[in-house]
């Protein structure tokens, strides 16, 4: 199963150095999303990742950041909802991903075929968030699954932790992203 971390919301002492540690270890992808955070405090905390892996990190704004450092992709959200103007002509001269968040099982079925990947929240009571809940019942994605809603690059976001993947794998997810668990 495909395992994409999320960055937490704030920064922290040592969280870069974690991060190329992270990265060391095996991971394969990190969304870096820092909603509060300025263009320039992005930047240096990029910076301070090692250049061979800035190609595994997916940024949720300040879009502008994955053409000036060739990251790996950008995130669409409420934040930022639309496409930059360059990412079109930026995808023809090398890979770049597009995802999205998603909240309902009709926002997966609308942006299925325009994003490599999309995240479906929460999918268990969130760890990070306090009183955010699971908002799909099992039987809603067991039948989403039935459905092929799932399948092909939909990612289970929202209370994963180690201990619940096997179940995101029964439910027909493709992945899983994690905030809260990977940064305990």
């Amino acid at each position: 199963m495909k395992i994409i971390v999320i960055t937490r919301p704030d920064f922290f002492e040592g969280e870069t150095v974690l991060v190329n540690q992270k990265f060391e270890q095996g991971m394969q992808h990190l969304h870096l999303r820092k909603p509060k955070a300025t263009k320039q405090e992005m930047a240096e905390w990029i910076e301070r990742i090692a250049l061979p892996f800035r190609h595994r990190i997916v940024v949720h704004d300040h879009h502008s950041l994955a053409k000036e450092y060739s990251l790996g992709g950008i995130h669409i959200n409420s934040r930022n909802p639309e496409l930059p103007a360059w990412f079109a002509e930026e995808r023809l001269s090398r890979p770049i991903t597009v995802s999205r968040s998603c909240h309902s099982l009709d926002e997966i079925k609308a942006y299925k075929q325009q994003c490599d990947y999309l995240f479906l929240s929460p999918i268990f009571d969130s760890i990070s968030k306090e009183g955010y809940g699971a908002a799909f019942s099992r039987e809603e994605l067991a039948e989403a699954r039935s459905q092929g809603i799932l399948e092909n690059n939909v990612y289970a976001l929202g209370g994963i932790c180690p201990e619940n993947l096997q179940e995101v794998e029964q439910l027909g997810f493709s992945g899983a992203a994690m905030l809260g668990a990977a940064w305990r």
